[in-house]
């Protein structure tokens, strides 16, 4: 039997049709690929002459040991290897660890670094212990330190270290001088130099302290979590292991108490002042050449000011100040200073995200700005959307405006310095990174992706009057009119993540696969995913749910009158975390739609996720109790009429376990059959290989049980 070509009987039957063994072996690939990651350049630092880049990469597409690489001279060197470094093993940080889970890092060795201004003393922690390489030679030696590192950093000059330990904020002498203590926790509660779990969470922070310019000082973090609410998490797996506390502040309780520092290497320690009562959040900070900057934020989120800070005084005086009804949207990158002092931030205005710089929008109507990766002299590089599906690299000067720098459909990102643009992009035939130096050289930074088993088919939809961007995927031996097609909605739908891109990615090679197992695969972008503009973005405020699962509606029958052979009567949802209370909800609430529904580490209560994110778009719970009741699935249990497996990690310190239990335990109380499958020693993102690939074959077991899809027999 050909299996490109199946037999006449075979096709009009798709439960039926053959499953090729490559397409069959994308879930054991994604496992041991961390999701096509492994083997991808990422973490890039240009030089300021353009003439070196340093970035991270392990060395093949299911290598998991992260290392240190050098691109000079059309030539990449490997810096630092993890394994050839001798380095015993020692005790990593749960701070490092709980760091690696909020960047949602999936390899392991060197998984962080940071140079000097002139980017040729790098350094980086390895298993708790500090090391650092330079790259004009030598070889990668280890730094002594009082205990184990966490975020090293060096000082512009390249001949100081600053890291964190224990809680407390030192710096080392890089050629083996002193180690000098600058902040000790006064409390187990406190630590200098760190980010809170909303900052790291939910505010694109993941830093805690910053060098002066002229290494001298060190503007520092101090978080103060005695008055926030613990959570316990453990491992019932293992009841010999004992639980560990995490600080986590839930919608309506408090925050950590969060004040920043003027450090001295000289012993002085200046507070910069600001009304931390109204405005509790610290969103951003730096110290650039004009001094300390900062945003802050009130807890209502309706409220952010950029404030300069005065290094001798520790005064802060207002620069910026930005309102929105219903929330102000965080912009990675902001606010900046260009060289002359002109603050760059963004403003929405005339329904766009636009780009200011000295208070001025300088981008038009129609760009939404997603990121500012910095500003050189007068110029500003930044990403932006015009069209959700893809995201594209721009420049502004004043001179010459926005200007695009990337070309073709794809999610483009970069760096520039010194004449050479570094062009990052992923696109639908894969991830390319690329050097482009005034003149017209190119020098292609090597990708050692493992090849992907199977090629996703995506036809790009626009569903209902609202243009919802939609991709339908259907099976490679699918042929019009060759039978019904039992369908699997797999979306995200909600804020903070868009799917539906030109951009490739793993979820399309995930959706292609149970589209290989006999569905037609629907994944939508509705209302409240980015890149779309603030009024879509905050359609969601005071209810979560309602316009999501609506627009989900909406693209499911785009897709159906596309391709008439989709079943609408064997409908499954699937979704993970926000994606996972998505699909429970519209399971429950539009029963005659969708038919099954898998829901993974999904807030089932809106009560129980955290301060910064729930209370964006729901609120504070004492004053807004209905945006909970209407976001939160747990209240509608007794409603549930299909199918639903609930997934969860027994160890997920972001939305806890409790979220799935207690969902279970209501739909227990309304005498509503379900299944729970608990995932021991998983946090937030499976990456256990066992896990990961039992996962997949778990749910499509699942749906076909559920939608009555006979099981493919494999050739």
């Amino acid at each position: 039997m050909d299996t490109d070509n199946p037999a006449p009987d075979l096709a009009r039957d798709p439960a039926r049709a053959p499953l090729r063994t490559p397409s069959g072996d994308l879930p054991r690939q994604l496992a041991r690929t961390q999701r096509f990651s492994l083997g991808v350049p990422r973490s890039f630092t240009l030089s300021p002459d353009g003439g070196r880049l340093l970035f991270l990469r392990t060395r093949g597409g299911e290598d998991r040991t992260s290392c240190l690489w050098l691109l000079a001279d059309g030539e990449e060197r490997l810096l630092a290897d993890p394994d050839a470094l001798g380095a015993a093993p020692g005790e990593v940080p749960e701070a490092e660890l709980v760091r690696r889970e909020r960047t949602r890092e999936r390899s392991g060795g060197i998984v962080a670094y940071a140079t000097d201004a002139a980017a040729r003393t790098v350094v980086f922690a390895l298993d708790g212990a500090l090391w650092t390489v330079r790259t004009d030679g030598g070889a990668a030696r280890p730094v002594a330190t009082a205990g184990p590192v966490v975020d090293p950093r060096p000082d512009p000059a390249g001949r100081r270290v600053a890291y964190v330990t224990q809680g407390a904020l030192r710096v080392a002498d890089l050629d083996g001088g002193a180690d000098l203590l600058l902040a000790a926790p006064e409390t187990g509660d406190v630590t200098y130099g760190l980010a809170e779990h909303v900052a790291a969470e939910e505010m694109h922070r993941y830093r805690g302290h910053w060098w002066s310019p002229d290494g001298a000082a060190v503007l520092t973090a101090r978080v103060d979590t005695a008055r926030v609410r613990r959570w316990w998490i453990s491992d019932p797996a293992d009841p010999a292991k004992p639980p560990r506390a995490v600080p986590y502040p839930t919608a309506g309780t408090a925050n950590a108490d969060v004040s920043l520092h003027l450090l001295g290497l000289d012993g002085t320690r200046t507070e910069v002042r600001w009304d931390r009562a109204a405005y509790e959040y610290l969103t951003s900070a730096d110290w650039d050449a004009h001094g300390p900057l900062l945003a802050v934020q009130s807890r209502d989120q309706r409220t952010v000011r950029v404030l300069a800070a005065d290094p001798g005084s520790g005064g802060t005086r207002l620069l910026h100040e930005q309102r929105d009804p219903a929330w102000v949207q965080l912009i990675p990158g902001t606010p900046a200073r260009t060289g002359s002092g002109a603050l760059v931030h963004t403003a929405d205005t005339g329904g766009s995200r636009r780009l200011t710089v000295g208070g001025e929008p300088v981008t038009p109507d129609g760009l939404h700005v997603r990121e500012v990766l910095g500003a050189a002299g007068e110029s500003v590089l930044f990403t932006a959307c015009d069209e959700p599906t893809e995201e594209h690299l721009w420049s502004y000067d004043r001179e010459r405006g926005p200007v695009r720098l990337s070309s073709g459909p794809g999610v483009h990102t970069g760096l520039r310095a010194g004449g050479t643009l570094l062009l990052d992009s992923r696109t639908e035939r894969g991830h390319r990174t690329t050097l482009l130096r005034d003149g017209g050289q190119q020098t292609a930074v090597g990708c050692l992706a493992a090849e992907p088993v199977l090629t996703p088919r995506v036809t790009w939809l626009r569903a209902g009057e609202r243009e919802i961007r939609t991709a339908l995927l259907l099976p490679s031996w699918y042929e019009p009119g060759g039978g019904p097609l039992p369908v699997l909605v797999a979306s995200y739908g909600g804020p903070a993540m868009r799917l539906v891109t030109r951009g490739g990615g793993w979820s399309m090679y995930e959706a292609q696969w149970f589209a290989e197992e006999g569905f037609a695969v629907v994944v939508a972008d509705g209302r409240g995913t980015p890149a779309r503009g603030p009024a879509w973005e905050k359609t969601v405020r005071g209810d979560s749910l309602s316009a999501p699962i609506e627009d989900q509606v909406t693209a499911l029958r785009a897709a159906a009158e596309h391709c008439p052979d989709l079943d609408l009567g064997r409908v499954g949802i699937r979704g993970w975390s926000y994606g996972g209370t998505l699909a429970t909800a519209a399971v429950i609430r539009r029963p005659e739609v969708f038919h099954a529904a898998v829901s993974g580490a999904a807030p089932s209560d809106q009560r129980l996720y955290d301060t910064h994110w729930r209370e964006r778009f729901l609120g504070h719970p004492d004053e807004e109790p209905a945006a909970y009741d209407r976001s939160s699935p747990i209240g509608e249990a007794a409603d549930l009429r299909r199918p639903l497996l609930l997934v969860h990690g027994m160890a997920d310190d972001n939305v806890v376990v409790a979220h799935t239990l207690r969902m279970s335990a209501a739909l227990l109380a309304a005498h509503r059959p379900h299944q729970v499958l608990p995932l021991s020693n998983v946090t937030h993102s499976p990456t256990d290989e066992t896990v990961v690939e039992g996962l997949l074959r778990h749910q499509v077991n699942f749906l076909r049980a559920a939608l009555n899809v006979p099981e493919r027999t494999p050739v």
